[in-house]
């Protein structure tokens, strides 16, 4: 079939105003989602059956923003290592990506978008057969007093990363402010030690990190504090001050100043929705766009959507919710791409399982917290335990703690936290299984997992829970 034509300014190229014998695919975002639904989808079909255009507003395709903290922190050496696929890569396998190009517009009703370059300022419509958004998530940036001051940074896209550099290596004095504690704020606030800084982290929880239990966030707090990291809970940001040169010098809460020649913002992330909301797409609860298990938006049956602008099936609470992370949008990306390009996936949802760590403490969570139960209406039981990542009498054997969540009188699991040194992080993976097959505690205790003294006890910590568990939910029969 052939697609209607574009209009506006730009040449035809440009702006997409010739005809094509085959459709058009169109992505909006060049990062994980989209170039993994653009990439699969062109595995599929070639250019003579499908064009694909893709607008990435941005200077890079590709990337890998979970790995920006240890590229701030000096782990990772060069920005390019983060980068999974360049524009010249991508346009190799004949997708017309075009960068530093920004959708303002989507007409649903008219099959277009509109698109902006941001060097030259011009803008086009491009039309399409098949579209998919990728667009993301925006950090969250409080309005307050100096939010906008040099040396207030944000950490998004590898852009933010290399503008955060630049200010460390600008900077003279040797005080950081890390606004936030999860998952960003935590991994920054570890960055910032490896680079020498004396670093507070303000935090609104009681405590950080809160994925987790405050039960379980109390370990993280005491760890941090133990790396030399200052921990301000349970306080609000008011104002971020400013000395005479303008730049940033403090953070201010309601009681007290915090000084700073560097503040990273690591308050979380929303949806990046506003294009989407404009055209009239459905949105959920958390401002993410809702999609079907196809990964279609709901109600249009050529426009998918993926990765952290959308909200996804929670498999353990039945609800949805919005999760952002990096391995979601590539398998999203994957079921989209495989369906623009004529084939059959789906994405059934998630567990919202995560790791992260600070310096040499890992910590893991996957399932639901104790809130996110009670907010589900679901009666449970909670069991935690000590154990080590090794045999005891093994060399090196660190300690860890596994916190566990089961149903009231059925015993399935609902949760579990780890918190601990090396080899305690990837142990959830056993507890993400179990959870997406819907196993009970008690049928836990029975998995045939791996054992020699370098690796684990003979009763892995996880199994130790949920041998644990399966007692208290006994008791409560």
């Amino acid at each position: 079939m052939s697609i209607g034509t574009g209009t506006g300014m730009g040449m035809s190229g440009a702006g997409g105003t010739g005809r094509h014998a085959g459709e058009r695919l169109v992505v909006v975002g060049g990062d994980a989602a989209g170039m993994s639904a653009a990439s699969q989808a062109r595995r599929l079909k070639g250019p003579a059956e499908l064009e694909i255009v893709a607008f990435e507003r941005g200077h890079f395709s590709s990337f890998s923003a979970c790995g920006i903290p240890y590229w701030v922190g000096g782990d990772v050496s060069d920005r390019d290592l983060l980068i999974a696929r360049t524009p010249e890569e991508h346009r190799a396998r004949d997708i017309d990506l075009r960068m530093r190009t920004e959708v303002t517009e989507i007409d649903v009703a008219g099959g277009r978008v509109r698109a902006r370059d941001l060097d030259s300022g011009a803008q086009y419509w491009t039309a399409y057969d098949k579209l998919v958004i990728g667009t993301g998530a925006r950090p969250i940036r409080p309005e307050l007093p100096g939010i906008d001051a040099p040396g207030v940074h944000g950490v998004q896209t590898l852009d933010d990363g290399q503008a955060l550099l630049d200010t460390l290596a600008g900077t003279r004095g040797r005080h950081a402010v890390v606004v936030g504690a999860g998952y960003i704020g935590v991994e920054m606030a570890e960055a910032l030690i490896n680079r020498g800084y004396e670093v507070t982290v303000v935090n609104r929880g009681r405590e950080p990190m809160s994925t987790l239990d405050p039960d379980m966030g109390r370990m993280v707090r005491t760890a941090m504090e133990g790396l030399g990291i200052t921990m301000v809970n349970g306080a609000a940001v008011t104002e971020v001050l400013t000395g005479d040169d303008g730049r940033v010098r403090a953070v201010a809460t309601e009681d007290g100043e915090y000084p700073a020649d560097v503040v990273v913002l690591g308050v979380g992330v929303r949806p990046e929705t506003g294009l989407a909301e404009a055209a009239g797409l459905p949105l959920g609860a958390h401002g993410g766009l809702l999609t079907d298990l196809a990964m279609r938006v709901r109600g249009h049956e050529n426009i998918w959507a993926g990765g952290d602008c959308v909200e996804v099936l929670d498999l353990v609470s039945g609800r949805e919710r919005h999760i952002p992370l990096g391995t979601h949008a590539n398998k999203h990306g994957q079921v989209i791409g495989t369906n623009a390009g004529g084939g059959y996936a789906t994405f059934p949802g998630v567990v919202g399982t995560a790791v992260s760590k600070v310096c040499d403490l890992e910590i893991a969570r996957t399932g639901l917290r104790e809130k996110d139960a009670l907010r589900a209406g679901l009666r449970f039981v909670t069991a935690t335990i000590e154990s080590t990542s090794r045999a005891g009498y093994y060399p090196d054997a660190s300690p860890m703690t596994v916190k566990m969540l089961a149903e009231h009188r059925t015993g399935r699991l609902l949760g579990v936290q780890i918190v601990g040194r090396e080899g305690a992080g990837k142990r959830v993976d056993v507890a993400a299984v179990a959870l997406t097959a819907g196993m009970t505690v008690e049928r836990m205790t029975a998995l045939d997992l791996g054992y020699a003294p370098p690796f684990s006890p003979v009763w892995d910590p996880v199994l130790v829970a949920a041998r644990k568990a399966a007692r208290v939910v006994e008791q409560q029969r």
